[in-house]
């Protein structure tokens, strides 16, 4: 393939055209004339095979067109590769906003390849004998097909490329402009349902052997576009599913390289029964009439080989195999019977221990020597058999209906799963021999890696966990709901360090199609669900066949969700309640509405302790947080969101709100921000890797939204000024949050905490809070726990006189060994970091601005810089020599650390000067009045004004 021009240019000429806004006149230059001489060289053909808005942009670039160019590149920035499209036959890209842009045709001229279709099933279902398919499919920035001819669906065959017309319905799917990902189209209308009738399905048996893909084609510029239907990850329209004719034909409905297909089989042989009995393994396999049978069954594991012939049952009657022979009833039919066995004992002699699983690949041996897949037959039934302690053979079913054999750890296997009247989802299940006498279940959640430890209920081999999806527990801290996304069951030992040896929980094979199950959870308090306490859906599906996961329902509304309807509610609705009065209200946004804590926790309970008449409102992000019991509560991006940031008098925040955003005459926007600055931010980042130039050129607009922007110290106000291009005046009062440290009642409030955590009197109190490593990602692209402290060793040293509780920053996910066993305690989830401040005595961090906090206490600190060049040099750069004014000692091992820790008290008195040098540097002021000041100026000249704090 031809290069593009952007394969050919440089990185450096790349990021030019990226943040073209922002650059400057000499780099606009040299991007002229790179792209230039590139096109004088190779022709046109370098751009022809970038994609569309990729193609104007450069064209524009290498015309010197930099006010057409810097327009585009914005429009782009909102919605990357989204454009309109004009022309029936000839179709031609307009780019919204810019319809009178002066482009050739040949620039703007689009092919096939430039409207890509995406064709994707949500869901499969049977309605009797029908086959029915549910999905979406769209051409990109195309909602509405084009021309006279509808939509239509076809199955093809793979070999033969014959066709099938089918019957498609045009549904409405929402999920279709969700999963879109941009906000200019509306592809809610591009839904489908096809239905295979049960006439149909029979049909394709009729025709033998086969497979069918499904293909949906769309008219649109240019000619029909056509596309095979792409599969989910999971649930039904995720795995494959088996459907047994009366033919003796057998439907596989389901996937093959991710598209959407039928494959049609018509096995001679299948295995009927697999069973253990007398230490041997019994395989029964029926053949029909006149089929070739095969001559053994082998079974593989590795390089490992056992064989076993295939050998005749009798009849009822005594004849040999030739005839019909009883089948499971008894009765005689229409197959002939055989059956193979293997010593169990030689299967097995190499079982490992343990957690790791050990399968068997199981194939049918034909006379001519080739292997065939042991198929099942539709009344075959799994099991499993008990082999050395904590293991068991598996006799199961891969969800294309064929045998599998596995040694593995004895897994719980749910059979039952019931919803109570109150929304309480049972789920009940096998769990033979002692094996769940030591264990403790784990609901895990798949991306976050967060852990909730559930109750469960152990009788006779059998177990039985009950989860209340909006109110399940922590570890410490409040139950919570469960926030959005895949939770998955395991079991555990109660001695567990970590996760390693866990144990999944499985869906007994012969029951998965009774997923999904979809249930309502309770009814919530008004505000803390969706549409006015409205209860939450939960769904209960699978992954890998047979891996159960709770997903709960996502907190917006069908309205609400996606880029499309935010965009919607952002430029109609928002504007709309900003016409109406302003409402003596205070809205509270605290990191995103994932916490309620920090500065707008204080002046929350500033507010109230003064009884100023206002109605409280704090925005909570996925219910992940605690909310007071007074406030009322609007998730973030839903329409209650957008009325309160519309209509509160005062609006106090901690991190930004969003471009958009514009405060209007009446309110006031408090931004108090949420740390001191010890790593480089916003524009003093400019010219170096880590640096975005659109991002630091919407900085000055950013900051106008507030009427005053909140600093900690006379050091963080000269930074923030210039780096976050702050053009009013900073107020310089403290911040609130660290008036905890100076409250007259904070012993009694650390004795609440203590309390709530359920901390063991008389131990030291070690917190460590480390912050986030920018290069330390998970696949999903969070950040990952760059654990570096050897926990099983600093348990040995310190458990017996210490507990360490383990915060990890809001970015980073990942489980926390040794949680929950007595000297670890992970409180990621505990609602407020300062009242961890107050329990703990010794704080362990490294680059966080938790150390300038913390100062306040007097308390000692240790700094785990593991990586402090690297991080310094290469990652993000600080703004002073750390290694000669930090208030306490940088140690780089888990051993240096352990024992300064254990040598605490002599730390504490070599850095006292150091220490009280960090306060004067970083603490003033710090009189415990910084709350009192902020809300005075909030309320100052408005209708709730007081009388001013004398601070």
């Amino acid at each position: 393939m031809a290069q593009s021009l952007a394969d050919l240019t440089s990185a450096g000429a790349r990021r030019t055209l990226r943040f073209f806004p922002e650059s400057s006149q000499a780099e606009r230059e040299e991007l002229r004339a790179t792209a230039r001489e590139l096109l004088d060289t190779h022709g046109e053909t370098v751009l022809t095979g970038l994609r569309p808005a990729e193609r104007v942009m450069w064209y524009l670039a290498s015309e010197g067109r930099a006010e057409d160019l810097v327009e585009v590149v914005r429009g782009q920035r909102r919605d990357p590769g989204v454009f309109l499209v004009t022309g029936a036959r000839r179709p031609r890209l307009v780019l919204p906003g810019l319809r009178s842009l002066a482009l050739p045709d040949r620039i703007t001229a689009l092919e096939r390849r430039d409207l890509p279709m995406t064709a994707q099933l949500t869901s499969v279902e049977w309605r009797g004998d029908d086959l029915v398919w549910g999905g979406y499919a769209f051409v990109a920035n195309l909602p509405r097909p084009s021309g006279r001819v509808g939509r239509f669906a076809v199955l093809k065959n793979a070999k033969t490329g014959r066709l099938i017309k089918l019957r498609l319905r045009r549904t409405k799917n929402e999920q279709a402009t969700v999963a879109s990902g941009q906000a200019l189209h509306c592809y809610d209308q591009t839904g489908f349902e096809v239905v295979v009738s049960a006439r149909r399905l029979r049909e394709l048996a009729g025709r033998g052997a086969g497979q069918w893909f499904l293909h949906i084609g769309i008219p649109g510029p240019g000619g029909i576009h056509t596309s095979r239907v792409r599969q989910r990850d999971a649930g039904t329209a995720g795995h494959n599913q088996v459907r047994h004719l009366a033919d003796g034909s057998r439907l596989v409905v389901g996937f093959t390289k991710n598209a959407v297909s039928i494959t049609v089989q018509q096995p001679p042989v299948e295995v009927e029964s697999c069973t253990v009995a007398d230490g041997e393994l019994v395989l029964v396999a029926r053949a029909r009439s006149g089929a070739e049978v095969p001559t053994a069954v082998s079974v593989v594991e590795g390089d490992t080989e056992f064989e076993s012939p295939l050998t005749p049952l009798s009849s009822s009657s005594g004849s040999s195999g030739s005839s019909a022979s009883p089948g499971p009833s008894g009765s005689a039919d229409a197959f002939r019977r055989y059956r193979a066995v293997f010593s169990l004992d030689r299967l097995t002699a190499n079982d490992p221990s343990g957690i790791k699983s050990r399968p068997f690949k199981v194939a049918l041996k034909g006379a001519d020597g080739q292997d065939r897949e042991a198929l099942l037959a539709e009344d075959f039934t799994t099991g499993r058999h008990g082999l050395a302690p904590g293991r068991e053979l598996s006799v199961h079913r891969d969800e294309r209906g064929r045998l599998m054999l596995a040694t593995r750890p004895v897994r719980p296997i749910v059979d039952t799963m019931t919803v109570t009247a109150a929304g309480e989802l049972v789920i009940e299940g096998t769990y033979p021999g002692e094996e769940a006498a030591k264990k403790k279940v784990i609901l895990r959640h798949g991306v976050r890696l967060e852990e909730k430890e559930l109750p469960v209920e152990l009788a006779d081999g059998r177990f039985r966990v009950r989860i209340e999806p909006e109110a399940a527990p922590q570890v410490s801290g409040p139950e919570l709901p469960l926030c959005p996304g895949r939770w998955y069951l395991f079991f555990r030992d109660v001695d567990a360090w970590d996760k390693s040896r866990d144990v999944p929980v499985t869906l007994r094979p012969e029951q998965v199609g009774e997923l999904p199950l979809r249930f309502n959870g309770p009814q919530r308090a008004s505000g803390q669900g969706r549409a006015g306490g409205q209860p939450r859906a939960f769904t209960v599906d699978r992954r890998e066949f047979d891996r159960i996961f709770i997903e709960p329902e996502r907190m917006l509304g069908p309205d609400e969700h996606g880029a499309y309807r935010q965009r919607i509610l952002r430029e109609e609705y928002f504007q709309q309640q900003r016409e109406l009065p302003l409402r003596d209200a205070v809205l509270y946004l605290s990191l995103g509405g994932k916490q309620c804590s920090d500065s707008p926790r204080s002046v929350h309970e500033e507010l109230v302790r003064r009884g100023v008449e206002v109605e409280h409102i704090w925005i909570q992000d996925a219910g992940l947080p605690e909310m007071p019991p007074e406030a009322g509560v609007v998730g973030w991006g839903s329409r209650e969101f957008y009325e309160a940031l519309a209509r509160s008098r005062y609006v106090v925040v901690n991190t930004a709100i969003g471009d958009w955003f514009v405060t209007r005459p009446g309110q006031k926007v408090v931004q108090t921000w949420h740390g001191t600055p010890l790593k480089k931010i916003g524009a003093d980042l400019l010219g170096s890797p880590k640096s975005n130039p659109a991002y630091i050129a919407s900085l000055p607009h950013s900051y106008r939204q507030f009427d005053f922007v909140v600093s900690p110290n006379a050091y963080t106000t000269e930074i923030m000024s210039r780096a976050y291009c702050i053009e009013g005046g900073m107020f310089e009062s403290g911040y609130p949050r660290n008036d905890v440290f100076y409250a007259p009642d904070r012993e009694e409030r650390a004795a609440r905490v203590r309390e709530r955590l359920g901390l063991p009197e008389g131990k030291k109190v070690v917190l460590y809070a480390p912050t986030w490593r920018e290069d330390q990602r998970h696949a999903s692209k969070l950040y990952k726990l760059d654990l570096r402290i050897d926990l099983a060793a600093a348990q040995a040293e310190l458990g017996e006189d210490h507990v360490l509780l383990f915060r990890k920053h809001p970015k980073v996910h990942g489980s926390v060994p040794g949680a929950g066993r007595g000297f670890v305690w992970d409180v990621t989830r505990y609602p407020d970091i300062a009242d961890l401040y107050l329990v703990a005595d010794v704080l362990i961090t490294d680059y966080s601005s938790a150390l300038f906090d913390f100062a306040h206490s007097d308390k000692p600190m240790l700094f785990f810089t593991y990586d402090l060049e690297h991080y310094r040099d290469t990652l993000r750069g600080l703004y002073f020599d750390f290694t000669t004014r930090a208030p306490g000692p940088l140690l780089e091992t888990s051993e240096q650390l352990v024992k300064a820790v254990r040598d605490v008290d002599a730390v504490e008195a070599e850095y006292r000067e150091k220490y009280a040098q960090f306060k004067r540097d970083f603490c003033e002021p710090g009189d415990g009045l910084a709350t009192a000041r902020v809300v005075d100026r909030m309320l100052a000249g408005g209708p709730h004004a007081a009388g001013s704090t004398d601070g």
